[in-house]
């Protein structure tokens, strides 16, 4: 790899959907920039993911901007169609995407900032963190008091029931992910479902598509706001609507739903009733926590969450975030968000250009 290619306008870290649309958006101002991402392939982010996952957002609501998802509007795609279509996208607009290359941490330079990696460290005047909403897996520190001989994996380690050893299983965490992993378990083993369950919602109502109305509605509300904090609040708790599904489909399918889970009692699983349960297998269905000590900058509040607006970090200029599940509102967790969110974050890469450019050339200027 030449010096020319450690050295960028703007390096973009991760090559997900956030950092795809940034690339779109950079590109499209003939901006120069690099994507560098830890993976093989475009989009290897949702391959690994398990083998019946379906998005929740029909497919005209799974675009990235200037190229609509390949699909009937009202599909659901699949784990590989999206991976397919990221991959694609990055072909189709030549995006420049360095793949192999994983990001240990990021710091102030005299030229802006240095990205180590890998593969050696990068320069760039400005940095955009792309690199997933939860980079960590959580799981609840009672786990480990659990009995060894219950077998307990996160779910993004689950990928096909046959994985499993035999035996009930537990899914701690009622969201999209949970209640997906159930219902792919539930032919054949006894299920239980624990924790506050998401909204099912049908893809339409009345001819008139719910997630569509739901982005031009409630998701499209800034978070800076009273009735957006509210919203953040209530999908924070339960979880994004689940649309597609019918309210009683877990309940058809034989699945248990119990409260969540609260703590461990004699090895066992305890929920917020004082019940226990024996599981021979527990599946963590419980999110992910942010990670961010790899970034060596002074710009995390006390819950390790950059101090952002919007996706621009006033206290390192230059340094951008995206892809934060309600960084500015409820479709900055989703596909159909990142374009504007992305060109938000363009626009002010190209403003601080621009008066960074004026301020050289003006101390150029004869005296």
């Amino acid at each position: 790899m030449s010096t020319l290619e450690r050295k960028s306008e703007t390096i973009v870290i991760g090559a997900g959907q956030a950092g795809l649309a940034t690339g779109y958006h950079l590109a499209q101002h003939g901006m120069p920039f690099t994507i560098l991402d830890a993976g093989e392939r475009v989009g290897d982010g949702w391959r690994n993911r398990w083998d019946s996952l379906v998005l929740f957002t029909p497919a005209r609501y799974s675009s990235l901007p200037g190229m609509p998802f390949p699909a009937e509007p009202d599909h659901f795609p699949t784990r590989l169609e999206m991976a397919d279509y990221l991959e694609s996208y990055t072909a189709n607009f030549e995006l420049p995407v360095q793949l192999g290359v994983r990001a240990t941490g990021v710091a102030a330079a005299s030229d802006g900032f240095v990205v180590n990696t890998s593969r050696g460290p990068f320069h760039a005047s400005h940095v955009v963190v792309a690199t997933g909403a939860f980079p960590s897996k959580h799981v609840p520190a009672f786990a480990r008091e659990l009995d060894r001989k219950i077998h307990q994996l996160h779910s993004s380690a689950y990928q096909k029931p046959n994985q499993l050893p035999p035996g009930d299983v537990l899914v701690v965490g009622a969201a999209s992910s949970g209640t997906q992993i159930a219902l792919d378990l539930a032919a054949g083993r006894k299920v239980w479902l624990a924790g506050k369950s998401a909204a099912f919602v049908p893809n339409k109502i009345l001819g008139f598509s719910v997630f569509g109305l739901l982005t031009r509605t409630l998701f499209r509300v800034p978070v800076t706001t009273a009735p957006g904090r509210r919203i953040a609040r209530a999908l924070q708790a339960k979880g994004y609507p689940i649309v597609g599904h019918q309210p009683d489909e877990v309940e058809q399918s034989g699945i248990a739903r119990v409260p969540r889970v609260t703590g461990v009692q004699d090895g066992l699983p305890k929920l917020e009733n004082g019940r226990t349960l024996r599981p021979e297998v527990v599946i963590w269905a419980t999110g992910f926590d942010y990670d961010y000590n790899w970034i060596d900058l002074p710009v995390f509040d006390q819950e390790g969450m950059p101090r952002q607006v919007r996706g621009v970090v006033d206290d390192a200029p230059g340094l951008y975030f995206i892809g934060l599940p309600f960084m500015y509102r409820g479709l900055s967790g989703v596909i159909t968000g990142a374009g504007g969110d992305a060109a938000y974050i363009t626009r002010h890469i190209l403003e601080r250009t621009v008066k960074v450019g004026r301020r050289a050339a003006e101390s150029l200027q004869p005296a």
